[in-house]
C-alpha cells in the first residue's frame, strides 16, 4: 500500500545526537584550553566535530521538510538546530583563534569560561534527552541560564583586567576577541536552552 501521508518523524533522537556532538566539541575545547597542548590535533578534532554537526543539522532539516506531522512546531525544531549549530561553530572559532593569534598560554578567565561552556553543553544534552515527556528538564534549563549569568560577570572582569595589567596592545586585542567569541558561544548555548523552554511551554 502506498503511504499517502508521510509518517510522524521522531526528532528527539536527532536532537540528542546533535547535542552529544556539541558536548564532545565543548569538552575538546575545555581540554585544549586547560592543558594547552597538541593544539593542531585538538583543533582538527573540533573541526571534524563541527563538520559532523553540520551533517546532523542537514539531516534534520531534510526530515523536517518531508515530515507531514512533527512532535513540536516546525519553527522551534528549525531554531533549535540553528542554535545548537551556533554553539559548535563558536567553539571552532575560539579554538582556531587561539592558534591563529599565536596565544602562548590561556588565561585563568579563559579556562573558567571554557569550563562554563562545557557545563552548559552537558545540561543541553540532558535537556534534549528529557524532551520525550519533559521529566526532569527544568533544572537543566535553569542551570544553563545560571551558567550564562556567571559567564557574563566573569567576561566583564576578564576584559577589565586587560586594561589594568600593563599588557601589550596586541595581547589586549587578541584576548578581547577570544573573550568575545567565548561569550557569544555561551550566549548561543543559552539561546538553545530558551528554544527548549519554548517547546516545553507550548507542550504544557
Amino acid at each position: 500500500m502506498v503511504r499517502l501521508v508521510p509518517k510522524d518523524e521522531n526528532f528527539i533522537a536527532s536532537f540528542i545526537e546533535d547535542a552529544e556532538n556539541l558536548v564532545l566539541a565543548a569538552r575538546e575545547l575545555d581540554a585544549m584550553i586547560g592543558a594547552y597542548d597538541r593544539l593542531d590535533e585538538r583543533v582538527a578534532e573540533i573541526q571534524r566535530l563541527e563538520h559532523r554537526g553540520d551533517e546532523i543539522d542537514t539531516e534534520i532539516q531534510v526530515r523536517l521538510e518531508r515530515a507531514f506531522i512533527t512532535p513540536f512546531d516546525r519553527e522551534d525544531i528549525h531554531e533549535l538546530v540553528v542554535r545548537l549549530d551556533d554553539v559548535v561553530d563558536g567553539i571552532q572559532e575560539v579554538a582556531e583563534a587561539m592558534v591563529i593569534y599565536g596565544v602562548e598560554a590561556p588565561t585563568a578567565e579563559a579556562r573558567q569560561l571554557s569550563g562554563i561552556l562545557a557545563a552548559q553543553g552537558e545540561h543541553l544534552l540532558e535537556a534534549c534527552r528529557s524532551l520525550d515527556g519533559f521529566k526532569g528538564i527544568e533544572p537543566h534549563l535553569r542551570e544553563i541560564h545560571e551558567l550564562e549569568n556567571r559567564a557574563d560577570g566573569l567576561s566583564r572582569a576578564a576584559i577589565a583586567s586587560l586594561f589594568q595589567g600593563g599588557h601589550e596592545p596586541l595581547f589586549v586585542i587578541k584576548w578581547m576577541e577570544i573573550y568575545k567569541d567565548l561569550e557569544e558561544t555561551i550566549d548561543a548555548a543559552e539561546d538553545a536552552g530558551e528554544i527548549i523552554e519554548r517547546i516545553v511551554a507550548k507542550s504544557s
